[in-house]
């Protein structure tokens, strides 16, 4: 994957129209893991809804999970306008005729409202929710199948067993697919650096940095602290352990494409599978971290760099109109930037022109919006686990040591591949 990601900046920069034209193989690879997404969701919440004799804990789950989600976007979204108002983003920056239209195209871009979010959550029939690709329409049939499940008795127990040999496929052809991650990340990584070169990076490098460092700290200050009060684990442990997922969303600019593997290894890991199938897929749609500080941060650049900064008010209140907004901006390349000229529409409209300074980085941006939404999940899944007692720390340990290592051939847990003490345990 490393190799492939340098050889795809190499092709990018030296044969930039060679790397543009390699763009259909990135995007192949990435369709080929949103194809698997809603089947390992699907069977991963089935099982463990259908299993779990008392519907109220799953309840529990799913109310403790969406709590976390709503405080921790607040909290992104107010770390990002604090460093946003410290660091001035924008300032002196000039608005093109060529920028101005990007902007009017990003607003023109569909963005839902939040009824029409809620309503998207209804699948048109039980069974296109495992075709359409909607991660939440996915989760909403796999709850009513597991609960259905758990009143069926006896015969719930042979819809189990099949949907677990279904699991088992499908985690084996997951397998098969993530051979390809390497000439995937080198088509993806080629296309965009031959698209927009490296110039792109100077004018704008001080929104890029501030953006960095603020994710950075929030991951690491926010979210380890968190990591290491609830659940007595470093957040570098997991990140070390997490390290592949990273990798891959750093080359494909997506974190969906790691959505199918955080499942298996947060199982892997010591985390109840009811916990990980309703924490996991909902954090997708509602836990946006990463996409929050971007919001805040976008907002306050564009403003200082058309000369008219937002006042305090307007903060404020463009900050509670981006936590419901940004719950829409799932899983969608280019959603945040629609997200974001809809706010600065419905409060500055005449901002809205700026939005296009954003557009030349943007991709690059992206990049960390992904990797901090994905690291919110991965953290928000062992918190969760921990308050409701679904989490073995004893086999935490021993994954995060290495005695207990991650099966890469079906990423699937046996009971006499674990080790004794966990057998017993």
């Amino acid at each position: 994957m490393i190799v492939a990601v340098l050889l795809g900046i190499f092709v990018g920069l030296v044969f930039p129209d060679v790397g543009v034209a390699l763009k259909p193989i990135g995007t192949g690879f990435v369709n080929l893991i949103k194809m698997m997404i809603s089947p390992i969701i699907f069977c991963t919440i089935v099982l463990g809804v259908g299993s779990v004799r008392q519907a109220a804990k799953v309840g529990k789950v799913g109310g403790l999970a969406l709590g976390y989600f709503i405080l921790m976007s607040t909290v992104a979204l107010a770390i990002g306008l604090v460093v946003g108002n410290l660091i001035h983003p924008g300032s002196g920056l000039e608005l093109s005729d060529k920028l101005r239209e990007a902007g009017q195209d990003a607003a023109g871009a569909e963005h839902e409202s939040t009824s029409d979010f809620i309503l998207g959550i209804i699948p048109s029939s039980l069974l296109s929710s495992l075709t359409s690709g909607e991660v939440l329409q996915t989760l909403l049939v796999a709850l009513l199948v597991g609960f259905a499940v758990q009143f069926m008795g006896a015969t719930g127990e042979k819809v189990l067993s099949a949907i677990s040999v279904i699991q088992r496929l499908v985690f084996r052809i997951l397998t098969m697919v993530m051979w390809l991650a390497p000439i995937g990340a080198f088509g993806a990584i080629a296309a965009v650096v031959g698209a927009t070169g490296v110039s792109a990076l100077i004018s704008l490098g001080q929104i890029m940095l501030g953006f960095y460092v603020t994710c950075i700290l929030f991951v690491f200050v926010v979210l380890g602290m968190l990591l290491r009060l609830v659940a007595g684990l470093s957040i570098f442990s997991l990140f070390r352990y997490l390290a592949r997922e990273f990798l891959l969303i750093v080359s494909t600019s997506s974190s969906e494409t790691a959505l199918p593997r955080l499942i298996a290894k947060m199982e892997h890991l010591g985390v109840s599978r009811p916990v990980v199938g309703i924490t996991v897929p909902t954090g997708y749609s509602f836990n946006l971290d990463g996409t929050a500080i971007y919001l805040t941060m976008a907002s306050l650049f564009v403003a200082d760099a058309m000369g008219t900064p937002l006042a305090i008010g307007e903060q404020i209140s463009l900050l509670l109109f981006m936590i419901i907004a940004s719950k829409g901006a799932a899983g969608v390349t280019g959603a945040g930037l629609a997200t974001l000229a809809g706010g600065l529409q419905s409060h500055r409209p005449d901002l809205v022109d700026g939005v296009g300074l954003i557009v030349g980085i943007d991709r690059f941006m992206s990049e960390a919006r992904a990797l901090t939404n994905f690291a919110g999940n991965s953290v928000a899944t062992v918190l969760v686990g921990t308050w409701t007692g679904e989490f073995d720390r004893e086999q935490a340990k021993l994954v995060l040591s290495g005695e207990y290592p991650f099966d890469e051939t079906d990423m699937l847990d046996d009971e006499e591949d674990k080790p004794k003490a966990l057998q017993s345990h």
